[in-house]
């Protein structure tokens, strides 16, 4: 494991700061929203989507939706679900790391 020395690290960032190469975020780069708003738009999508489902399966138990789209309904949501479960379990590893790194 490499060691970084805290004031090198600080020093490089501080001079890169300074030939604008960090702190610029373009407009209409989503990639530069920041956690928490990208956090509460996946959440969102994701109730959208088990709602969705949730009206379908409601619908066809009425009689008034086709069974293929409560099928297609369900499929989306379980994947919608089992990928935010995956990133969730991605980003507490992720924490942990961090937590584990020497300062």
């Amino acid at each position: 494991m490499m060691a970084v020395n805290f004031v090198d690290a600080v020093n490089a960032y501080n001079q890169a700061a300074e030939k604008g190469l960090v702190g610029k975020k373009e407009k209409s780069d989503p990639v530069g929203d920041d956690f928490a708003s990208t956090l509460r738009d996946v959440a969102t999508d994701t109730l959208g989507t088990m709602q969705t489902a949730e009206n379908k399966t409601l619908m066809a138990a009425a009689g008034k939706a086709d069974v293929t789209d409560v099928v297609t309904a369900m499929s989306e949501a379980e994947v919608t679900l089992q990928t935010v479960v995956a990133v969730r379990d991605k980003v507490v590893q992720a924490y942990q790391e961090i937590l584990r790194m020497p300062i």
